[in-house]
């Protein structure tokens, strides 16, 4: 019974995993291609045009990031020392952490990928959650470090 049992899921266990290579194989061109198009797009924006952006304004500035990061996406790796270079060039840190947060979580450049892989809806209703957030958490991070 138990030997029964064990191949029975050894069996749907291989199918999975056939299922699954097999999807990955039919996404993998979208995927070089999102991050072939956001390497360009990173290389192509120079650094200095996000600091000449930002005007200090506690209201716009954080709206302001979360727009640029989410058109810029980036990776968490390079954000600590973007984040860092912005912050030393004088942008608030209010917009530096609303633009990081969108700039890893918002991603319109990898839109058309998600939204074949994962679905139109769930993409958009991601992404707008993110980038919702994205605002949401800089000015929650701004207050907890104004109290300390």
């Amino acid at each position: 019974m138990w030997r029964e049992i064990r191949e029975r899921m050894n069996s749907k266990i291989k199918q999975s995993i056939i299922k699954s290579i097999k999807s990955l194989w039919k996404s993998l061109p979208l995927i070089l291609g999102t991050v072939m198009l956001v390497s360009l797009i990173s290389v192509l924006i120079p650094k200095s045009f996000y600091t000449s952006l930002f005007s200090k304004n506690p209201l716009f500035d954080p709206i302001l990031g979360g727009l640029v990061g989410s058109i810029s996406a980036g990776n968490p790796i390079t954000s600590y020392i973007f984040g860092g270079e912005m912050l030393k060039q004088g942008v608030s840190l209010l917009a530096v952490t609303s633009f990081l947060v969108a700039w890893v979580t918002v991603g319109i450049v990898q839109l058309p990928a998600e939204s074949a892989i994962l679905g139109k809806k769930f993409a958009l209703l991601r992404n707008f959650t993110a980038f919702i957030l994205s605002i949401i958490v800089a000015m929650i991070t701004i207050l907890i470090l104004g109290a300390f």
